[in-house]
This record gives structure tokens, sequence and C-alpha cells, in this order.
């Protein structure tokens, strides 16, 4: 569903506006509520972006992230009351409620009118008004082609340019993956033309690592790493032990799984994580395997085709030892696209 026309109805008149967005937000998802808070601030509506969870330190140079309200127990109340003020609640780059952990069920019950602006495969149906896009390389595209849409991409300013380009960037794998569309091309090509220096935004995100964080890129890439050749398939299992060593950060294990992906001839890769109340899994795969799929069959997770996430309450152990055993009734997938 995309009825742009409902939506500027909706905002005609000055609101009182929510943006939440999924846990532990990464560049898209981020970006994505900041660019439209920027936006909707100009049109003279009240935002306030709230986030299920802290995120990484590489995203604080967002314009906007100063006011940014991270949910905490502490501040259950205030974000309560947020939610129950607010006239309009965007719901940005998640299709299901559970990915905002407690806030999920205080935006189910919310009087406002949900807009949910989304890429992920089968959204769930919670949203008054839905831009769900699955063929869009992010969220940040949808946002954008949206304020056009709207009649008012006059407004991308630079600010609002930059965290777009963040989402969009990171979201393509730096304009690599499949996803990366005409659209895409162009869009990056007006976002210049507003004053975003691109290659300042690639360093603030990729060459902001601490010495702990790169050392604990060489331990995992030397002492983690296992590959699986007659499943095309390479993971990393990381305890909380290791995390803890190396002083790990939101953020510090993002990417890791790229580098079981990139091995020759590998198809399907995960990181499997110890996060003490669950072990959290990143899946990513290649052509025609679908992460989607597996996460969602057997670990209670989803995305998109080529990238997923999921999880498990079972120990570490006992994770990785189920994902194992799950890999050879996928081998001849595996085999045919590895062939492809």
């Amino acid at each position: 569903m995309y009825d742009v026309s409902a939506l500027q109805e909706l905002l005609k008149e000055p609101k009182e506006v929510m943006i939440t967005t999924h846990h532990k937000p990464d560049a898209d998802a981020l970006g994505s509520s900041l660019g439209l808070a920027g936006y909707l601030k100009k049109k003279g509506h009240r935002v306030t972006v709230v986030t299920p969870s802290d995120y990484p330190g590489f995203l604080n140079w967002m314009h906007g992230n100063d006011d940014v309200i991270i949910y905490s127990e502490k501040n259950d109340e205030l974000v309560q009351r947020i939610i129950k003020e607010s006239q309009v609640i965007f719901c940005l780059d998640f299709s299901a409620l559970s990915r905002i952990n407690e806030m999920g069920e205080y935006i189910r019950n919310a009087k406002g009118i949900k807009v949910l602006i989304d890429h992920h495969l089968q959204p769930e149906a919670f949203a008054d008004i839905q831009f769900s896009n699955t063929n869009a390389a992010a969220t940040a595209e949808i946002v954008y082609d949206l304020i056009k849409d709207l009649g008012d991409g006059d407004l991308i300013d630079t600010n609002i340019g930059e965290c777009l380009y963040a989402g969009i960037m990171t979201d393509t794998g730096s304009f690599r993956h499949p996803s990366t569309s005409p659209n895409v091309h162009l869009i990056i090509a007006d976002l210049l033309n507003v004053g975003v220096k691109t290659s300042n935004i690639h360093r603030l995100i990729y060459d902001s690592s601490t010495e702990l964080r790169l050392r604990f890129l060489g331990y995992a890439l030397k002492e983690k790493l296992v590959v699986l050749r007659e499943y095309h398939t390479a993971y990393f299992a990381i305890t909380a032990e290791e995390l803890k060593a190396y002083d790990s950060k939101t953020g510090d294990t993002e990417g890791l799984v790229n580098y079981a992906l990139s091995i020759e001839g590998i198809i399907f890769a995960a990181l499997i994580i110890d996060r003490s109340q669950a072990v959290k899994m990143s899946f990513r795969s290649v052509g025609d395997f679908s992460a989607n799929e597996f996460a969602r069959a057997h670990f209670n997770g989803g995305g998109h085709k080529n990238a997923a996430g999921g999880m498990s309450m079972d120990s570490l152990e006992a994770t990785v030892a189920k994902f194992e055993s799950l890999l050879p009734q996928y081998q001849e997938q595996l085999q045919a696209a590895a062939q492809s």
C-alpha cells in the first residue's frame, strides 16, 4: 500500500509526531528516522524521535541525534506519555512491533495514527497507513521518495540528506548489493547537489573503530571463524565472556558476519552471539539461497532475502549445534546456489 494522499491529508496541519525504529538501530534505522524528523520539523510539526535501545557511537554525528530519547526502564513513563500524546506515530525500518521491545504494545494500543515506512518482507498489519516496498534498498530511500512525492523535495537540505545518505550507503553495502537500483544512484546524485559530502560520511561510519574493536576483529577472524566447505557455509560464535574481554560496545560486532560471507565459495554466513538474555543471530547469503526463510523457519527471525536476523533462548552451544544440524537439509540448495 502506498497512499501518499492519505499522508498528505494527515500532515496538512501541524501535529504532535513521534518517530521510532527497531532495536539496536543501524544507520538506515537512525538515518531514515532523523531525516524524516528534519523534514517534518520544517513543515511545522512537533517531532520526537524515540529509539527502543542505544545505538553505535559512530552514528552520533547525525543532525538531530542530541534530541533522540533512548528508551529505558528509567524513562518508561516519559516514553508512554509521548506515545499517548502523539497524534501521528511513524514506525520506520521494522516490519513487526516485536522489533521495538516493550514499546511495541504501547504503540499497538495507542490512539495516534500509525504510519509504517519499511522495506522488510512480510510486514505485520498494525499500521493505519503503510508505505512498504520490499524492493527498496533502504528505508531511507523510501523516505526520500516520499518527501518528493509529497511535493517537498526542495526541503531536503544537507542535514536531512546526510542522514538519508548514511542509510542508503550502509544498506546497499556501499552500493555493491543487488538492491542498488538506478533510483538509488539518482537519489545520491540529488543528495550530492544539496551538499552531502559522501566521503566524509563513509569515514565517520567505517573509519571510527577503537583499538579494542580492531583487536576483537583480529581475534574473531583468527580464533572464532568456522568454515564448513561441504555446506558452503561459514560462521562465528561469540561468547558473552569474549565480548566482555574486549569491552564490546553497541555496534562493535556490526559487519563481522560479512567477513565470513566474503570467503570464496561461501554462500551462507552467520554470526551467533551470546547476549546473556538471549542468543542473537545475523544471517547473510548470496544468490538464490534465502537467509530470510532460514531465519523464519528455525530462529524466530526474518528480514530480507539475503540479510536476516534471528534469536534463540537456548545456550550458545545448543544454538550452534542446532544451526549446524540444520545445514544437511539445505545442502542441495546451497550447492545449487554455489554453482549458479
